[in-house]
């Protein structure tokens, strides 16, 4: 069967890297190359990388688009238009990690994480022009570990896909699948995370709510709050990043492992808290 991919991480690459084994990848769609870090370097996306050493057409947009049976779409990043989704045979199937309708949008894996659920899944569903709103094709459950962060689980999550899709789509292409309209009663939304999302008071938070968050934005945006901290006689007001932390369970407190002050090399707490006085 002929598909084009459209997809963007470095994440989703089994998927596409398990579709080609079993399937004839006419092209990819990912997200244009973009200057990146300080130095304004141009950064291709894995997707992209992937289809340059692969030898497969590249896209990033929609515009002369080759002819072919499905489309496979996962972490692609942008509104694939009606006419797109209707110029395939059999549609484009989605690849979104939640059990929709829950947690619909950019941020499911996150939102799963921070509010301390212990499972979650893949759905995939038939694209229509709504966000995560078609039919649903088919889904798995998959188990949130203690110690899941957002890279881990998903890792994990979309490593399954890739096998759960190919032993689908047959089944899927014969018609032996009867599609399951979401319930929009159920319908839970999430929002696109942002750098400042990682702000957290640790006066105020939960502790259990702070290394939630922790696990739920590793590797980014990462979590860290604002300290006074004594210098040269004078208290100024620092960004703290928290690079490692625990939940205490004995304790119920929330323990800081390794903290990295701006400006500075990342230390364990023990030692910043030997370096700098305090005042939170």
């Amino acid at each position: 069967m002929k598909l084009v991919f459209f997809g963007t991480p470095d994440y989703v690459i089994p998927v596409l890297e398990k579709l080609s084994k079993y399937h004839e990848i006419v092209a990819v769609v990912t997200q244009n190359p973009k200057p990146a870090g300080r130095g304004k370097k141009i950064e291709y996306s894995a997707v992209d990388t992937w289809a340059h050493k692969k030898k497969v057409a590249k896209f990033f947009n929609f515009q002369n688009l080759p002819q072919a049976d499905l489309g496979v779409c996962a972490a692609y990043g942008k509104i694939i238009p009606n006419y797109i989704i209707n110029g395939f045979k059999y549609g484009i199937l989605n690849i979104h990690p939640s059990l929709l309708p829950k947690y619909r949008g950019a941020s499911p894996i996150q939102t799963a994480i921070s509010n301390g659920d212990t499972e979650t899944g893949v759905t995939i569903i038939k694209m229509d022009d709504k966000m995560d709103h078609g039919p649903i094709v088919s889904s798995f459950k998959e188990e949130i570990a203690q110690n899941d962060t957002l890279e881990t689980l998903r890792i994990k999550l979309f490593e399954k896909s890739s096998q759960f899709l190919i032993d689908l789509i047959p089944k899927f292409s014969k018609g032996k699948i009867n599609l399951k309209h979401q319930d929009e009663n159920l319908a839970t939304y999430t929002k696109m995370v942002k750098k400042e999302d990682g702000y957290i008071d640790l006066k105020k938070t939960d502790p259990i709510e702070i290394e939630r968050k922790f696990r739920a934005y590793q590797p980014w945006p990462g979590i860290w709050t604002n300290l006074q901290v004594k210098s040269h006689k004078s208290e100024v007001t620092k960004k703290l990043k928290i690079l490692k932390c625990h939940f205490e369970l004995r304790t119920s407190d929330l323990v800081l492992d390794t903290v990295q002050l701006e400006g500075k090399k990342p230390v364990s707490w023990e030692q910043f808290k030997q370096a700098y006085s305090l005042n939170f």
